[in-house]
């Protein structure tokens, strides 16, 4: 169990690492022949990773940081509006196939879900800012992108989330320890 202090610590360690990866991924030009624009979203390893190991309200924190931050130091307020609705997709995806598909969805599986959303809501924003759903025929595209960063974003998160767990049982174990020689 984390204290407050370590809970804020590690928010706001998501939050830099998520910053700091959203943009160096925005400061190199990665040309999809297929999918112009398209990114593979590495940020979005710091979501899957708070989204399993946070609460839902500090890990909403966690992209909320990162939204604001990234498009502060990097972005415009168009950038924001497209980022903000693909993450708010992206995240609620996420969030919903984790705890609706639990036992059955893998967490490759709930990034490919937050991969094709993210691109959902983002054209979702920019057919309400072209007033035109026409934008959304650039969707199947887009989709098939969005799976495979999502698959590849999942299988880094699976990386990631073991190492997370092994830091978490070593922590346990030496807590263990301390109490077993101080009592």
């Amino acid at each position: 169990m984390m204290t407050r202090t370590q809970k804020m610590i590690y928010i706001a360690l998501l939050s830099a690492q998520a910053v700091v990866l959203g943009l160096a991924e925005n400061a190199i030009p990665f040309p999809f022949a297929l999918a112009p624009g398209a990114k593979l979203g590495i940020a979005n390893l710091i979501t899957l990773i708070a989204i399993y190991t946070l609460p839902i309200k500090d890990s909403f924190k966690v992209v909320m940081i990162r939204l604001v931050m990234t498009s502060l130091l990097g972005g415009t307020l168009s950038t924001f509006l497209y980022s903000f609705m693909g993450a708010m997709f992206s995240y609620l995806g996420m969030l919903l196939v984790k705890f609706l598909g639990q036992s059955k969805v893998s967490v490759i599986g709930v990034s490919a879900t937050g991969g094709i959303l993210h691109n959902v809501g983002q054209l979702f924003m920019a057919s309400i800012i072209a007033q035109t759903w026409t934008v959304l025929l650039y969707l199947p595209v887009l989709s098939f992108v969005g799976i495979l960063a999502g698959v590849a974003i999942g299988i880094a998160g699976n990386y990631l989330l073991e190492y997370v767990n092994v830091m978490r049982k070593f922590r346990q174990d030496y807590e263990n320890e301390n109490r077993r020689r101080l009592g």
